[in-house]
């Protein structure tokens, strides 16, 4: 489906472009969303009649989007979580639970501005974009731990995953003679058949 774009849009193009998109993306999020105008000769004539307020619109949303940013750009937001002894979580972090960490942090956006490619799914320190404009975005830290306390260690720089690999190959070291035939276990096996042979004699 052809459209006319009445925002920049990522990969897409600029207010005014013509583009050709999937008609579910038009259907299902363009239009709905005021993102687009179908592309006919009807709609360019409305577009031509307002694009000096659509421009000034997005002039004005993009200024608001860039004070925003200078108060949330590097904020950090902690997920304390349970996993399981290899980190990964029980469950997952989702965009919801992004949404309202940041929102009882007083930042305030909208589900669809944070940019989650796939849930978080273990225990770590992870980089998540917000895109508060098409022309304007921030990025985030995203604290996922089990505790405080190894949420405050992540936040150092301290690789807690890591750690626990560390500690998991540390306690199953195993010392054994790479000598030994298959099936001896030890060096304390061979005597058991002496009391045998001694009472054969005796006979």
């Amino acid at each position: 489906m052809e459209v006319i774009l009445l925002e920049r849009l990522e990969k897409l193009g600029q207010i005014g472009d013509v583009v050709t998109v999937k008609n579910g993306f038009a259907r299902n999020f363009l239009l709905p969303r005021n993102k687009a105008l179908r592309s006919n000769a009807a709609n360019l004539k409305i577009f031509e009649a307002n694009k000096a307020k659509i421009i000034a619109d997005n002039d004005t949303k993009r200024a608001d989007a860039q004070a925003a940013s200078k108060g949330s750009d590097g904020t950090s937001v902690t997920l304390i979580r349970q996993a399981f002894s290899t980190g990964q979580l029980y469950g997952s972090v989702v965009v919801r639970d992004i949404v309202e960490a940041l929102e009882a942090d007083d930042k305030k956006v909208g589900k669809n501005q944070v940019v989650l490619d796939k849930p978080i799914k273990a225990i770590g320190l992870y980089d998540v974009k917000v895109s508060l404009h098409a022309e304007v975005s921030i990025m985030i830290k995203v604290n996922v731990a089990r505790s405080p306390e190894e949420a405050e260690l992540q936040a150092q720089g301290v690789n807690v995953m890591e750690q626990m690999f560390e500690k998991d190959s540390a306690g199953f070291i195993e010392d054994f003679d790479p000598n030994a035939e298959p099936g001896i276990q030890s060096d304390d096996a061979a005597p058991a058949a002496a009391p045998a042979a001694e009472a054969s004699d005796e006979a």
